[in-house]
């Protein structure tokens, strides 16, 4: 192991558990003291998928566990680098380079933050998330995550009562119930228990459900594909909420070398083209949504 830039580590990781399910979905633990001890809500690692493929690929950081040097990652193979990476086994090594990436940032002023998270974007929430339950007691988040394919956990029925939920909709996380954090699952594959339809119709029903006080103390974090994060960007501009979003871009080089990731930002000088493994992932909405 050695460090990069003073932030960014290298480290040869071993596996410690590698569990598939449906959707091609995989859940990778690591030992990875650095990153574990580093790695903030929002932050990302490169990863080499293969000893004889070189080119790395850029995978969120779901949890991290610093007291036991551990992290865990959620991805879905697509391509041929995460399905190279599907195949490694526990017990083997993988070069991981990381933390990498500007984090999400949570304000006092905003105790209510609304946790946004699709597909391979439920990562970034779950961390945001286990922020919150350790470092902001007092907040009071609400989750919501969708999927158009199965979850890659067993939902479990809520145990708390969440304002706008339509009825029967009662389908959670349960880490997020074990961490006492509301969550709903949003589909519109009929999966039971989950909300028939989209995050931000749910986002909208909630929303509603608010006092005109409770929603000024609202925050959107967004993490997911391209179109949700635009209708979430959309979403919380009509209720004037700020919100953060982190953009999922591909990546080469992942430390701002090659420009292969940029994206256009609004800027208090006009547009300007900003890289998404440096000056990102995270960014204000309306910066990216103009």
């Amino acid at each position: 192991m050695k460090s990069h830039r003073d932030t960014i580590y290298l480290e040869d990781a071993e596996i410690l558990a590698h569990q598939a399910f449906e959707g091609d979905q995989y859940i990778l633990r690591v030992k990875a003291p650095e990153i574990a001890r580093h790695a903030k809500a929002g932050s990302f690692a490169h990863i080499t998928c293969d000893p004889q493929r070189p080119m790395r690929r850029p995978i969120s950081i779901m949890r991290v566990q610093p007291q036991n040097g551990e992290v865990e990652f959620l991805y879905k193979a697509f391509g041929e680098g995460t399905a190279l990476l599907a195949n490694r086994q526990v017990g083997e090594s993988l070069s991981i380079l990381g933390p990498i990436g500007n984090p999400f940032e949570l304000h006092t002023d905003r105790p209510r933050p609304l946790l946004s998270g699709g597909g391979v974007g439920m990562p970034p929430m779950v961390i945001v998330a286990d922020v919150i339950r350790q470092q902001h007691a007092d907040f009071s988040p609400f989750m919501i995550l969708g999927s158009e394919v199965p979850f890659p956990f067993s939902s479990r029925p809520s145990e708390f009562i969440v304002p706008g939920m339509p009825e029967g909709v009662v389908a959670s996380m349960p880490l997020m119930e074990d961490w006492n954090i509301p969550c709903r699952l949003a589909s519109t594959q009929g999966y039971v228990g989950c909300f028939e339809g989209y995050v931000t119709d749910l986002a909208r029903l909630w929303l509603d459900a608010l006092t005109a006080e409770q929603r000024q103390q609202v925050e959107v974090f967004a993490c997911g594909p391209h179109p949700m994060l635009e209708a979430v960007a959309k979403r919380a501009s009509d209720y004037s909420l700020p919100c953060q979003v982190s953009r999922e871009e591909f990546m080469a080089c992942a430390v701002g070398g090659c420009a292969g990731c940029v994206v256009e930002v609004q800027t208090e000088f006009g547009p300007a083209m900003q890289r998404v493994c440096v000056d990102g992932p995270v960014f204000d909405a309306k910066r990216v949504f103009a």
